[in-house]
């Protein structure tokens, strides 16, 4: 099997990453993992766009195949982004090698003994 994953990571403020995974699973998702985080931009952001950004974060992370990526990228966005409580971004990178899905050929990996 030679499918193509894709990883989408989106940047919310906290409290907003259920909000992220319920977009995401919607669109075909399976799953993904959340980490809290800082923003350190927005001192800068408020001072350029007279805006109040939330610096507590958290990030979603979802591996998905490269076939449905859009689709969930657009449901996030329409669900937490900029223009929403969550002000999310969300952004993704094609993965070029995975391991450790049940649909990912193993054949190339070698085993250690």
């Amino acid at each position: 099997m030679n499918k193509q994953y894709d990883l989408i990571l989106t940047i919310v403020n906290r409290g907003y990453a259920d909000e992220v995974m319920t977009a995401a699973k919607s669109q075909g998702a399976t799953g993904g993992t959340i980490l809290n985080g800082r923003g350190t931009g927005a001192k800068e952001a408020e001072k350029f766009f007279n805006i109040s950004i939330q610096e507590e974060k958290e990030l979603v992370m979802i591996v998905a195949p490269s076939e449905i990526k859009n689709a969930i990228m657009c449901e996030i966005v329409n669900k937490t982004g900029l223009n929403s409580p969550g002000k999310g971004i969300t952004l993704s990178v094609p993965v070029d090698a995975i391991a450790g899905l049940t649909t990912v050929n193993t054949d190339n990996y070698k085993k250690e003994d």
